[in-house]
């Protein structure tokens, strides 16, 4: 669009990811950069796995798989079977074209390469002209504080991807610990991309496990509280569900009404623009009354149309509101 703003957006996985390939299709590639949550990262059978960083970049390259939202379109599993066959862990799936994304991460992190240089590497090698950027260079583990259950008789931790893919997020939530947050450092590309952006914009992703973490690296806060002064949040929940992923169910088991007003003032004091659904117009005025500035719009982004659509009105927004 013309006259672009500069944008930096906040992404967890499938969801955040949409906007964010809307976003990239309205800006050009000086004017966007992408910061994706880290803290769902893993080892798996010695590979790094980053599953934000990799579905947005699959996802930005054009080659992710629409139908399920993450991982690789025409995806095979033969070396998946072959492990399982062996008698290894099986129930994190790897596609074939998946595990050479995750060989070339740890070929390059091996050779001492930084997170972010490998995954400028690879967005280049995917054609990938927009800037995707980890929220840190350093390993941030996200744990889930779960309730008791039948098979624990107090709270307990999961690493997230036990919690989020062995588990189907079934154990109920009491909280969450982002074990290395403090040693986590803003990286020179963050911190420019941060410097330079004139808005900020949190895509629609989890709050807790996607969205806090970024936020949680040391300083990196009060950096963009200090640096921008648009900071638009849009909302995960649409008509009181998630569209992707567990975040209704979270806000559930966290005693948070599941709404987007709850999201609102989860994000109060940091947001000074909010964006809801049309199907959640009602929350409007309590929203307003937070200080923040309210668009209503269809955020439900089904198609590729839906996805640009979202991030223009956004940016039109924006513009015309000063």
């Amino acid at each position: 669009m013309s006259n672009s703003p500069n944008v930096l957006a906040l992404s967890g996985g499938v969801g955040g990811a949409k906007l964010a390939l809307g976003l990239s299709l309205s800006l050009p590639v000086s004017a966007l950069s992408i910061v994706a949550n880290t803290a769902d990262d893993f080892l798996h059978l010695g590979l790094p796995i980053s599953p934000d960083l990799d579905t947005v970049m699959y996802t930005l390259a054009g080659l992710n798989n629409r139908e399920q939202g993450w991982g690789l379109a025409g995806e095979s599993w033969h070396c998946m079977t072959a492990v399982e066959r062996l008698g290894g862990p099986s129930w994190f799936r790897l596609g074939d074209q998946d595990i050479a994304t995750h060989l070339m991460r740890l070929n390059g992190l091996q050779q001492g390469h930084s997170l972010t240089q490998v995954t400028e590497n690879l967005c280049q090698q995917l054609d990938v002209d927009h800037q995707l950027l980890p929220m840190c260079d350093e390993a941030v583990r996200t744990y889930v504080q779960c309730a008791p259950d039948n098979h624990h008789d107090t709270t307990y931790e999961l690493p997230f991807q036990s919690y989020f893919v062995e588990q189907q997020c079934k154990p109920a939530v009491t909280g969450f610990r982002f074990e290395g947050i403090e040693r986590a450092v803003i990286s020179p590309a963050v911190a420019s991309a941060i410097e330079n952006a004139d808005i900020m914009v949190v895509c629609p992703s989890n709050p807790f496990v996607s969205i806090a973490p970024i936020l949680g690296v040391p300083g990196l806060k009060q950096r963009v509280l200090d640096n921008i002064s648009t900071r638009v949040v849009v909302s995960p929940i649409v008509g009181g569900i998630a569209i992707k992923g567990p975040a209704a169910k979270m806000m559930a088991e966290l005693d948070m009404p599941r709404t987007p007003l709850a999201v609102a003032e989860y994000y109060q004091g940091f947001a000074s623009h909010f964006v809801l659904d049309t199907c959640d117009e009602c929350f409007v005025d309590d929203i307003l009354a937070l200080d923040m500035q309210v668009l209503v719009t269809n955020t439900v982004m089904n198609s590729l149309e839906d996805r640009k659509e979202l991030a223009d009105t956004i940016l039109r927004w924006i513009q015309a509101s000063g």
